[in-house]
């Protein structure tokens, strides 16, 4: 397009007779961003100059402008079509086949008190066929849907105070449930201290026993 733009604006400088004849014969395939420098190459070496000698100096000023047209529309279809041959190397090189979020690993001090609240407290299940002997750390992968959280009895490199008050200003693992005021009475009754959403949308901020934040954000459907 803005070699279009550019070509019409050359063809308005020239004399009418001569500005016809270019806009004729130019050709740009906008598809293959390629330049019919053929046709434009005729142009420039092939116009018959008039034998009025009034048109002599119009007529080489013409065509001094035909040949710079095709030495800057040639460079500018080079431009474009380096660029289109990058931004397809690029989309390629990038697309590896990412489907969905697998697991989220989360580190604890104490396997079993972790248990005690992700699997009793929140009604999370175990994945028995995730294997929990082959690794050289406890630990223990819990569904959620159709992903999981890996619990990890590993020492946490992360400072257990000084973190905010709100989970939503450190780093969270997010859940989606349905239901936010239900959840909500599951901690007030074992006591568990959290924060609403500041935006005002249905979600909820706790931390588990190792102060890992976690959002539970309601969904419909």
């Amino acid at each position: 397009m803005k070699i279009l733009v550019q070509m019409n604006e050359l063809l308005a400088a020239l004399p009418s007779s001569m500005a016809s004849l270019l806009s004729s014969s130019l050709t740009v395939q906008p598809h293959n961003h390629k330049v019919n420098q053929a046709n434009v190459g005729a142009i420039a070496t092939n116009t018959p100059l008039s034998s009025n000698s009034q048109n002599t100096v119009g007529i080489g000023r013409t065509r001094r402008c035909c040949l710079l047209l095709k030495a800057k529309l040639s460079a500018e279809a080079d431009v474009v079509a380096k660029e289109s041959v990058t931004l397809g190397s690029a989309d390629d090189k990038n697309d590896f086949g990412v489907v969905s979020m697998h697991h989220v690993g989360i580190l604890c001090e104490n396997l079993e008190r972790s248990l005690d609240f992700y699997q009793n407290l929140l009604g999370l299940e175990i994945n028995e066929a995730r294997p929990h002997d082959k690794l050289p750390y406890r630990g223990a992968w819990l569904w959620v849907g159709s992903e999981m959280i890996h619990l990890m009895e590993l020492p946490n490199p992360d400072p257990l105070t000084g973190r905010p008050e709100h989970g939503g200003r450190d780093r969270h693992t997010c859940i989606a449930i349905r239901d936010v005021s239900k959840l909500k009475a599951i901690l007030d009754k074992a006591g568990i201290p959290y924060t609403l959403s500041r935006s005002g949308r249905p979600a909820i901020f706790t931390r588990d026993p190792d102060a890992n934040a976690l959002e539970f954000t309601q969904v419909d459907g």
